[in-house]
């Protein structure tokens, strides 16, 4: 795969201890059918599951978001701080989009990738960051937060400070 975008989840997992490493071992062990996804972040860590060059399956079946997207989960389980897990996502987004050359318009959540014969056809996720069920304020905020730490590790440095 050449990702040309990157999808934005939430594991809606709310298990004691569903932290990254826990989401690793289920993927692991196959405990989550098929599935596949490349990152899985909570407020203490950011873990690889798969290359960002080998295709997941967490957006879409076989559409788009499956063929060309890195898939990023942010986890939900009780005690981890959902702030933190925001910012670690929005560093994490940013330095792939900088490795692979993927402009913000690029960045998704779930949301955008319809899943064919489903209802709804679009799923709510990242739930926390979408306003009744559809990307808007939230989703744009949270786009200003990925885009300030782009700009701080793309632009000339006195450019970065000025933009702030």
């Amino acid at each position: 795969m050449r990702p040309r975008y990157i999808t934005i989840h939430s594991t809606q997992n709310w298990s004691s201890g569903a932290d990254p490493w826990r989401h690793s071992l289920a993927l692991k062990n196959s405990k989550l059918g098929k599935l596949s996804w490349h990152y899985t972040v909570d407020e203490k860590v950011a873990v690889q599951h798969i290359p960002t060059t080998e295709q997941g399956r967490h957006a879409d079946f076989n559409g788009p978001g499956n063929k060309y997207s890195i898939g990023i989960e942010m986890c939900e389980h009780p005690g981890n701080s959902r702030s933190a897990t925001l910012d670690r996502t929005a560093k994490l987004t940013a330095w792939l989009m900088k490795q692979h050359n993927i402009p913000l318009s690029r960045v998704v959540p779930h949301y955008h990738w319809p899943r064919w014969g489903r209802s709804p056809a679009h799923k709510n996720c990242p739930h926390f960051l979408l306003d009744h069920g559809k990307p808007g304020r939230k989703w744009n905020a949270y786009l200003a937060k990925i885009k300030k730490y782009h700009d701080a590790i793309t632009l000339p440095q006195s450019n970065a400070w000025a933009s702030r």
